[in-house]
C-alpha cells in the first residue's frame, strides 16, 4: 500500500520540518486543528463553488499536514489520547467535506447527476473503511489490510479533481469509478481480515 510504502520517503522531507516547528512551540493538535480547517475550508470555499483546480491544490496542501502531526508528536515523546482522536475525528471531516463539495458542485452548477452518486458512494465507502478498522481495533483486532486507504482516497479523488479543473474530460469520471471499486474491495477485505482475526471468539457479558 503506498500508504506504508512511502514513509521512508516522506520521512526525508517532513523531518526537517517538523524539527522547526518543535523548536517554536508548535503543537501536534494545532497541526492538526490547522490542517483540518484548512481542507474544510478549501474544500467548502474552492471546491464547490466549482474552482475545481485551486480547491484540489488548496485541500491538498492543508491535508499534506496530516503528514506533520503525528511526525510532531513522535518528535515531542509520544502523542497524547486526545491528539489521536482528534486526529482521527479532523481526518474523518477533512474527508466528508471533500467529498460533500463534490456533491453539492455537481448537484448545482455542475449538473452531473453521475458524479453525485458517485461521490456520495464514495464517502460512505470511505467511512465503512475507516469505521471498520477502529471498531476492530476497539476490541483488540488488527486490520490494516485493503488497497484503498485514506492515502490512495485523497490522491484519486484530488488528482481527478484537480485534472478536471484543468479541462481534462472525465478526470474526476475516472477517479471516483477506480475509488469506488477500490473502496468496495477494501471493505470486503476488512471484513474477512476481521473475521479471520475474531476467530469465531464471542463477547462476554
Amino acid at each position: 500500500m503506498l500508504g506504508v510504502n512511502a514513509r521512508p520517503v516522506v520521512a526525508k522531507v517532513v523531518n526537517p520540518i517538523v524539527t522547526r516547528l518543535a523548536r517554536v512551540g508548535v503543537t501536534p493538535d494545532m497541526v492538526t486543528i490547522t490542517g483540518t480547517v484548512g481542507a474544510i475550508a478549501g474544500a467548502a470555499g474552492l471546491i464547490a463553488t466549482g474552482h475545481l483546480l485551486w480547491g484540489a491544490f488548496t485541500v491538498t496542501v492543508f491535508v499534506l499536514l496530516d503528514m506533520l502531526d503525528g511526525a510532531l508528536a513522535r518528535l515531542r515523546g509520544g502523542g497524547s489520547v486526545f491528539g489521536a482522536v482528534l486526529d482521527s475525528v479532523g481526518d474523518r471531516a477533512a474527508d466528508a467535506a471533500i467529498f460533500g463539495a463534490l456533491v453539492w458542485w455537481f448537484a448545482g452548477a455542475g449538473d452531473n447527476r453521475l458524479l453525485v452518486l458517485l461521490a456520495l458512494l464514495c464517502l460512505v465507502l470511505g467511512v465503512l473503511t475507516s469505521y471498520i478498522k477502529a471498531r476492530a481495533e476497539g476490541v483488540g483486532l488488527s486490520c490494516d489490510v485493503g488497497v484503498v486507504e485514506r492515502t490512495e482516497r485523497l490522491i484519486l479523488v484530488l488528482v481527478g479533481t484537480g485534472f478536471t479543473g484543468l479541462g481534462i474530460p472525465y478526470a474526476v469520471h475516472v477517479a471516483l469509478w477506480v475509488l469506488l471499486v477500490g473502496s468496495a474491495i477494501t471493505v470486503g477485505q476488512r471484513v474477512l481480515a476481521v473475521k479471520r482475526a475474531a476467530g469465531g471468539r464471542r463477547i462476554t457479558p
